[in-house]
């Protein structure tokens, strides 16, 4: 049995943190509420958590302080903050101390779970791109030397190709999301970099186009879909 993600909630509206806590474990999350911000930091101190989830505004310890000072402990942990302040400077702050999102009030509990669900597959997509070689159906590909091979054809891919190829992989048959994918590889998730985007998925499909049994599907509003009957990894 799968054993199920920690996530550390700090969330100082009484009715709101039990929603949000009731919700995400509805969903299979162990979850842990926390009042305040120095509720929190102690919680995180003394437990392990996948994912934080902090309101900014909170007595004793704001979101931005909590996250400031978790950050100096542990730089990787996810962090996501929930506020109802809409400011562009705010919502850059957040992010510059190292917040992996950020949601504004009101929200509603499904957003919460897809955003907490496109970090942890962001972070298991990394893990992914160390991965050395994939095979793919009939294809092997290196992602160190990021050379595709089917036979006696070996075709060198671009960073940027071999990147999303990547990304796919770890992700094949299941979706990998339009946004998740930007971020992970062009940093932002603007109209430009989603255009690039499109034309490498384009260059993939061409490049895989020799196994039949492979396809890259879009999935309308959502992203992309790696389709193999076979995948390997080593």
């Amino acid at each position: 049995m799968e054993e199920k993600l920690h996530v550390l909630l700090c969330e100082d509206d009484e009715n709101l943190g039990m929603l949000l806590r009731e919700y995400l474990q509805a969903k299979g999350y162990n979850a842990e509420l926390c009042p305040d911000g120095e509720a929190g930091y102690k919680a995180f101190m003394k437990g392990s958590y996948d994912i934080c989830v902090f309101d900014v505004m909170m007595p004793k310890k704001d979101g931005f302080t909590l996250a400031q000072e978790i950050r100096a402990t542990n730089s990787e942990v996810p962090i996501i903050f929930l506020t109802a302040k809409t400011l562009k400077e705010d919502i850059l702050e957040g992010f510059k101390l190292g917040a992996d999102d950020y949601i504004t009030k009101p929200f509603s509990m499904e957003e919460l779970i897809l955003r907490i669900e496109a970090i942890l597959r962001r972070i298991k997509g990394k893990k992914g791109k160390e991965v050395q070689n994939y095979r793919i159906g009939k294809f092997t590909f290196d992602t160190q030397k990021q050379i595709l091979s089917i036979g006696t054809k070996s075709t060198k891919l671009t960073t940027k190709e071999s990147d999303l190829l990547s990304l796919l992989c770890a992700h094949a048959n299941e979706i990998l999301e339009r946004n998740f994918a930007l971020k992970a590889i062009w940093v932002d998730d603007n109209y430009f970099n989603a255009r690039s985007m499109d034309v490498y998925i384009t260059k993939l499909r061409k490049h895989l186009k020799d196994d039949p049994e492979i396809e890259i599907i879009n999935i309308h509003g959502k992203g992309y879909k790696l389709i193999a009957p076979e995948i390997e990894q080593s």
